[in-house]
């Protein structure tokens, strides 16, 4: 029997494993994420830090483990329980933004509300734009805006519903030095804004850097920082 989840945790992760065909991908990793702390995953690519955000998403499941987001088991969960899970509690930012090109700044970041059937919508995306800097630029299409402006158009539309749960790829893997330290700037501040817990995957020495706790993911889980 899986050990009973501490009520402090937002994320708890018990044994989870991961194998494509007989190839596992990882294996035996656990560990807990309270609200409002930010823990970095780093490891060599192809170790499947991705894929492990995908199972803390309940976008994918593993072969073996548990996973619980705010309580709920998504391994017991159905497909559509597991997406009404993450419409509620997790925010998903994307090292290539994944905005909509054929919706505006304002449509991108209003699109968690609208799938909530929330009524504030106008008055939360105004106020995300003008947390993230973009105020004044909600009427623009993606392709009028520069990579830093993509990413934190992402990060405004992760956050706008204030989920429990920040999950972020490699967030700043497609920018320069300088712009990717100002989203960093602006995912943290966001983040500690909101009491959410933020998982990062990340290459980044310096993004890394400034997490609570750096976590080496290996194909047998976790190992202990050098």
């Amino acid at each position: 029997m899986s050990a009973p989840v501490p009520a402090r945790a937002t994320l708890s992760v018990q044994g989870l494993g991961k194998r494509y065909g007989a190839t596992p991908v990882f294996a035996d990793v656990s560990l807990e994420v309270a609200p409002g702390e930010f823990v970095a995953i780093v490891g060599e690519s192809g170790v499947g830090k991705s894929t492990l955000l995908n199972c803390l998403a309940g976008l994918d499941q593993g072969d073996e483990g548990r996973v619980v987001l705010c309580g709920h088991d998504l391994g017991a969960a159905s497909d559509e329980q597991r997406a009404l899970i993450r419409r509620a509690h997790v925010g998903f930012v994307f090292q290539a933004f994944h905005v909509l090109p054929h919706l505006d700044v304002a449509q991108n970041v209003g699109l968690p509300l609208l799938l909530l059937g929330r009524q504030d919508t106008g008055e939360r995306v105004a106020a995300m734009l003008e947390a993230v800097g973009l105020q004044g630029l909600g009427q623009r299409l993606p392709q009028q805006l520069s990579g830093g402006q993509l990413q934190r158009v992402a990060i405004a539309r992760a956050l706008v519903h204030r989920p429990a749960l920040l999950l972020a790829d490699e967030p700043t893997g497609n920018l320069d030095p300088g712009t990717a330290a100002r989203v960093m700037d602006v995912l943290l501040a966001q983040t500690r804004d909101h009491d959410a817990s933020l998982v990062l995957v990340t290459h980044s020495e310096a993004a890394a850097a400034r997490a609570d706790r750096v976590l080496h993911l290996t194909s047998l889980g976790f190992r202990p920082p050098a």
